[in-house]
């Protein structure tokens, strides 16, 4: 893999360097290591990977980039919130052709072509919270049967204090590393490595993630998991 990432490098900079990208995303670049990101989660040209609630779209530019015309990148919109969020995923398939956008239930999620990738930053957590109505496993579950044997599963989330596992996910917007590990490894994932690109220990898990004094510092785990051959 460090030979093959070595190799991507020139296209994870070209993604990066994209003119279309809009200026407050590329200002967040310090503190996401968008390249960094991309190597991690292995991502590589004529790949089809889903992008689970995409926001604005900070990574699915960057994924669209690299996959290329051979590739696909799948702006997954859950249904609850479709109706705020289809607008700025429909703005990602009109400016990349090789974007398009699916709406769908967390936990009854399919796409028309086997998954290379599935990627999720800072969502995970929310998915626990009541009013988002996920039954957290089977959103798992229908993931590892989404990807193909050997696709990844690559997730970005804020840490929350040891042992407070999924308790805060709604006052601080946190899930603890280990309590995500443990549910996506039920669904039979194997742990395939972890990235401290965007961890910051000068966070102590206290706060709420949007509370001005940590907001886009938060100390952040980042997870792959890999789908057995």
């Amino acid at each position: 893999p460090a030979l093959a990432q070595n190799a991507a490098a020139p296209a994870y900079r070209a993604a990066v360097a994209d003119t279309l990208r809009p200026a407050d995303e590329v200002a967040r670049d310090p503190l996401r290591h968008p390249a960094e990101m991309l190597a991690f989660a292995q991502v590589k040209p004529g790949q089809r990977i889903a992008d689970i609630r995409p926001g604005a779209g900070y990574f699915s530019r960057l994924f669209s980039r690299v996959v290329g015309e051979g590739g696909h990148v799948y702006a997954f919109v859950p249904n609850r919130t479709a109706e705020r969020e289809n607008p700025r995923a429909d703005a990602l398939v009109a400016a990349y052709p090789n974007v398009s956008r699916v709406n769908g239930d967390l936990d009854a999620m399919s796409f028309d072509q086997p998954l290379d990738l599935v990627f999720m930053s800072q969502e995970y957590h929310d998915f626990h919270i009541p009013r988002f109505g996920v039954d957290v496993a089977k959103m798992n579950a229908d993931i590892f049967k989404a990807l193909k044997p050997g696709g990844l599963y690559v997730v970005i989330d804020h840490q929350a204090a040891p042992g407070a596992a999924n308790t805060v996910v709604e006052s601080l917007h946190r899930i603890e590393g280990a309590q995500l590990r443990k549910e996506v490894e039920a669904a039979g994932f194997v742990f395939d490595g972890e990235s401290t690109a965007v961890a910051n220990s000068a966070d102590d898990h206290s706060l709420n993630v949007f509370d001005e004094a940590i907001r886009g510092k938060t100390d952040q785990f980042v997870y792959r998991f890999r789908k057995p051959n």
